[in-house]
């Protein structure tokens, strides 16, 4: 590269570092810029956090599984046996035998045919989307979706419909104008990750069989909380046998990472063949896919990390009531406190964090605009004083800051 190449490069660079520089401040200026802190000890009721030990309210480990001891020496063995990578995609060589007892596993809990496991819950979902739609095709999509959603939308070639949430009559009105499609897809959280309320499957799936669409849940925050066996969302309705094709993480109330798909025999052959991000992404590590059907089966036999996750919530949420915060409804182990003002939620997360409560401030574009609030989840390992500790704390916050709750 020659003296005037060099010195066009090296303005490029000052410009694009000037230009990201500002939208980086842009952020800061809105209260909506983001860092990363970094957690010091094992994900528990309490944490350490930059140095500090705090009251975590901010994890989506819901049941402790990923450490529990069973998990941890299945995940120990596993490395063993196997070592630490997969060396490959699933159809190369990284399909590790642990896989095939990890699917059948999640097909049981599931009370499906069969399981495909991805590498994530957010591969999972713009892996599978764009598989089961193209061109000529609806996807109907409930407006809180996850982002994950949102982007195998957009991924597809499929014409994309926005229903207000957990709307079914507005979704009603969709579908009743669909005929001119091919196929139609519903895609909906099964429990909304910012909100905490569930959707209203029995609904949709009744409005599915009498327009003929195929419907897409995100179960990644149902399963191992709701339902009588840990199943989830269409357990928790008893809708098994409705055709509803079941997605989920294994990076939540399970406790590892992945994401799975859980369905007919031959849809899991079509994914096998069609879904992009399963197709085209390194096998999991041996040990996160022994982890994972430990912490499964941890979860079927210990009913009682469910009940006391829940029963958590339930007393949280009614003390926060009763503190004079407005909640949004639910009766899930996420409970938002909606603030509205984006500064205003970054400044009660700061505040609460100085009190030892770790409560993150969740702001656009996870959420709508005007909608920035605290997103507080609870687990089964929170004790009593942890969450005595909490509140206080929010009360002294919530007296000291122009505080004003939507």
């Amino acid at each position: 590269m020659n003296s005037l190449n060099r010195s066009y490069a090296l303005l490029y660079r000052m410009d694009r570092n000037e230009w990201l520089k500002a939208k980086i401040d842009q952020l800061n200026q809105t209260g909506l810029q983001r860092s990363l802190r970094t957690v010091m000890s094992a994900p528990t009721g309490r944490i350490v956090l930059d140095g500090h030990e705090v009251i975590s309210l901010g994890s989506n480990n819901y049941i402790g599984l990923s450490v529990n001891p069973k998990v941890i020496k299945a995940a120990a063995e596993a490395i063993q046996e196997f070592g630490v990578g997969a060396s490959g995609s699933r159809l190369m060589t990284g399909n590790c035998q642990l896989y095939a007892k990890l699917e059948a596993k999640i097909a049981t809990v599931k009370n499906t045919e069969a399981a495909l496991v991805f590498s994530s819950g957010y591969s999972a979902n713009i892996s599978t989307i764009p598989a089961l739609t193209g061109e000529g095709d609806l996807i109907l999509s409930d407006a809180l979706n996850h982002a994950s959603i949102i982007d195998g939308c957009r991924l597809s070639n499929a014409t994309k419909q926005i229903y207000r949430h957990c709307d079914v009559i507005h979704l009603e009105e969709r579908l009743a104008q669909s005929a001119k499609f091919r196929r139609r897809l519903i895609v909906t959280d099964g429990v909304f990750g910012m909100d905490g309320d569930i959707a209203p499957l029995p609904n949709i799936c009744n409005l599915a069989d009498a327009y003929d669409a195929m419907v897409m849940v995100d179960d990644a925050h149902g399963f191992g909380v709701l339902g009588k066996n840990g199943g989830g969302t269409v357990e928790h309705f008893g809708l098994e046998g409705r055709g509803i094709i079941q997605m989920g993480t294994l990076s939540k109330a399970i406790g590892g990472l992945g994401g799975y798909v859980a369905d007919s025999h031959v849809l899991i052959e079509f994914l096998i063949n069609h879904a992009r991000g399963f197709m085209f992404s390194t096998g999991l590590p041996p040990a996160t896919l022994a982890a994972a059907y430990a912490a499964i089966d941890v979860m079927q036999t210990t009913p009682e990390l469910r009940h006391r996750l829940l029963s958590n919530a339930r007393w949280l949420r009614t003390r926060l009531i009763e503190a004079g915060f407005k909640l949004l409804p639910g009766e899930t182990q996420i409970i938002p406190i909606i603030l509205g003002d984006e500064k205003m939620a970054s400044r009660f997360a700061e505040a609460l964090l100085a009190r030892g409560v770790y409560a993150p401030a969740i702001r656009p574009p996870t959420v709508p605009e005007g909608t920035s609030r605290l997103r507080i989840s609870v687990m089964a390992s929170h004790t009593p004083e942890d969450l005595e500790e909490a509140i206080a704390a929010f009360v002294a916050v919530r007296s000291g800051l122009p505080f004003n709750s939507h």
